[in-house]
């Protein structure tokens, strides 16, 4: 008997728009609470196009740098057993979002503290048609002047690679440090840096 030749993988979208969002997927920090930041940006494609069906998921650490281990924060509808949203209470550090006409995504979470050697930074996952595998990345933080030079990851690439990772704050907003842009460009000039995980 031969073993098989592997047969490729079918992409990842856009079929799954129908049923993984969910209300309030991108309101992920407890209502009023003092450490909320608002963390955005557009998904794009190899000739800087908008991506109007992705999907984003994102986890991060609360304030203090320690991932949530609460359950979930989900309410149902006790009749239909749909989703309601978050009950507005709970930080579970995990949130999903899908872009919009223009690939515009947005979420609204804790900002995340320093765990270890690690700058502060998100995770991030894109699903999106013509994907045959989803994507990994992380969104950091800007620090002080210098402060991200000591994150492992950030050390190990050419600067203009590991600008791709660094938010933007946003100052013009009304309240500054509190707005981040971080856009995801799938391929071209200026590819955001992607990770493999074994």
């Amino acid at each position: 008997m031969s073993p098989l030749d592997p047969t490729p993988s079918h992409t990842v979208g856009p079929f799954y728009g129908y049923a993984l969002p969910f209300p309030g997927g991108g309101e992920i920090a407890p209502f009023g609470h003092p450490d909320t930041i608002t963390v955005h940006g557009y998904v794009l494609d190899g000739e800087g196009g908008p991506v109007p069906d992705a999907l984003i998921e994102v986890w991060g650490p609360g304030p203090d740098g320690e991932l949530p281990r609460k359950g979930g924060s989900m309410r149902r509808d006790p009749v239909t057993g749909g989703f309601l949203g978050r009950n507005g209470v709970d930080f579970t550090g995990f949130g999903r979002v899908p872009t919009d006409a223009d690939g515009h995504w947005t979420v609204r979470t804790l900002r995340p503290g320093r765990r270890g050697a690690n700058a502060p930074y998100l995770s991030l996952c894109v699903f999106a048609r013509g994907l045959t595998h989803h994507l990994f990345t992380r969104a950091y933080l800007p620090e002080p002047a210098g402060a991200g030079a000591t994150d492992p990851l950030l050390a190990s690439l050419p600067p203009a690679r590991a600008a791709t990772l660094v938010a933007r704050p946003e100052p013009h907003r009304p309240e500054p440090h509190r707005t981040y842009r971080f856009d995801i460009r799938l391929q071209g000039e200026d590819e955001t840096v992607f990770l493999e995980f074994a």
